[in-house]
């Protein structure tokens, strides 16, 4: 059984698991919600982006860049597949 690395990895499980329970988080409640850097949460919402997992909007709130995240159908899947996997693993490891 193998875990997808792009989902498994901490700051990024992070943000999609927050994204499944609530609409949009901007990027500063990320940075805050996964006690992380700019870089890193940057870094890891541009890897989802990329694989399709969210969907990013950038505006400005005056003269305040603005960024907004939110969980995409693939992204949801994704999460899904996961933790599906992740509860056989435990199962399994419980039943030996």
């Amino acid at each position: 059984m193998r875990l997808e690395r792009l989902v498994h990895e901490r700051v990024r499980l992070g943000i999609l698991s927050a994204l499944a329970v609530t609409d949009t988080l901007s990027f500063t409640d990320l940075k805050t919600l996964l006690a992380a850097t700019d870089g890193n949460v940057s870094v890891h919402a541009r890897k989802l982006e990329e694989a399709g997992y969210i969907a990013c909007t950038k505006s400005f709130i005056g003269r305040v860049p603005h960024t907004e995240y939110r969980l995409t159908a693939t992204g949801r899947r994704a999460l899904e597949r996961y933790l599906d996997r992740m509860e056989a693993l435990i199962r399994s490891t419980r039943q030996r």
